[in-house]
């Protein structure tokens, strides 16, 4: 059992909101490079959705923005980005394959009020293992659907709750 994160040590509220990539183009339909597959028109029109779901956060404290370095993260969060005005910045902990390095880097994403991460069904996976194991309820329906969102919110003792937020269109 993995120790529970703690978000900061000021004892401050904090809320990360995990977003699952936003649907990209058919993997088994993709010539090249995994990492440059793009989201599908599909995907564009539920990442311009992500501003406007996610507003109740993001409007209230400057958030800090990090994605996978896949071309479908960084994708999903630009109209996030375009609309606050902010870079999103890449960790490679958020990568898809990166399970045990992004519960490890979980810690210090919850250093800032308000954190935006986009990642890999994989890594969400990973993520909410590692929150259920420390006592976190999830729900019955414990999923991530692409374009979705996990509110993760907590303080000093780190995350108090958990709530899903389906894909916006």
């Amino acid at each position: 059992m993995r120790p529970r994160p703690t978000p900061c040590e000021t004892g401050s509220a904090v809320t990360v909101l995990l977003v699952r990539h936003a649907r990209a183009g058919r993997r088994d339909r993709w010539k090249g490079d995994d990492r440059l597959r793009p989201l599908s028109n599909k995907g564009k029109i539920q990442a311009a959705a992500l501003p406007e779901l996610l507003t109740a956060w993001i409007d209230r404290v400057e958030p800090v923005l990090l994605s996978s370095p896949w071309s479908r993260c960084l994708g999903t969060l630009g109209p996030i980005s375009h609309r606050l005005g902010l870079p999103v910045a890449v960790d490679e902990a958020l990568g898809e394959g990166m399970g045990l390095k992004a519960i490890d880097a979980l810690g210090g994403w919850l250093a800032r009020p308000v954190a935006v991460l986009c990642t890999h069904g994989d890594v969400v996976e990973a993520l909410l293992g590692s929150v259920a194991e420390a006592g976190v309820s999830l729900g019955r329906d414990a999923t991530a659907a692409k374009g979705s969102v996990w509110v993760f919110a907590g303080g000093r003792d780190g995350i108090e709750s958990a709530t899903y937020l389906p894909p916006p269109a």
